[in-house]
């Protein structure tokens, strides 16, 4: 069983004036598109295989947003270096108090505590609404796997060679972060609520 002691929020870095963490909005779909094709392209951090559209992101953000879950971006100088979002963990009603996160950084942005503000906004929008977040990591991957250790996840799955890509197997693992304050009652909220706009 999981140790559901609340996990408080660690000392995140001060957002200096120059950065800003909002919603996202459907003209963020190109720069999220080219930056996400990236990682699709060159690396095993996305399963995807072909690039995908701004059309595609688009729709993706309004699927996540219909569902009153959280899609936000960073930007610094008014220029965007990132997105995070979170979507439902399982579609059955019994997965319903659990979330699945996401977030990425535009290649040549990490390393600039970028990636822990933008995953601790996004947390802070889920917390108290509900009871887990959960983040896939395809392995190895260092750089991610320190970022959800530093926010309080603890591997919690292994999974080997269930990926392929690029003709080699990928091994998958999987971080838990325990929002709620340990008690197996859902959270105060309705599950899935509209998202604040």
């Amino acid at each position: 069983m999981i140790d559901a002691a609340p996990v408080s929020s660690p000392d995140l870095p001060a957002d200096p004036p120059s950065v800003l963490i909002r919603d996202a909005e459907p003209e963020d779909a190109g720069f999220i598109a080219s930056h996400y094709n990236h990682y699709v392209l060159t690396t095993a951090v996305s399963m995807e295989t072909e690039a995908v559209d701004s059309a595609e992101i688009a729709r993706r953000m309004a699927d996540v947003r219909d569902g009153g879950l959280p899609w936000i971006v960073l930007e610094e100088h008014g220029r965007l270096l990132g997105w995070a979002y979170a979507t439902k963990w399982r579609a059955r009603p019994g997965y319903r108090h659990a979330v699945e996160t996401t977030v990425y950084l535009a290649p040549g942005q990490g390393a600039r505590g970028h990636g822990t503000r933008l995953y601790g906004a996004l947390l802070e929008r889920l917390r108290g609404r509900f009871h887990c977040a959960i983040g896939g990591i395809a392995l190895p991957n260092p750089a991610s796997v320190a970022l959800h250790e530093r926010l309080g996840f603890r591997q919690v799955a292994y999974f080997a060679e269930v990926g392929h890509k690029f003709g080699a197997w990928i091994d998958v693992g999987y971080w838990q972060l325990m929002l709620g304050e340990g008690s197996a009652e859902p959270p105060a909220a309705e599950p899935y609520p509209p998202a604040p706009r």
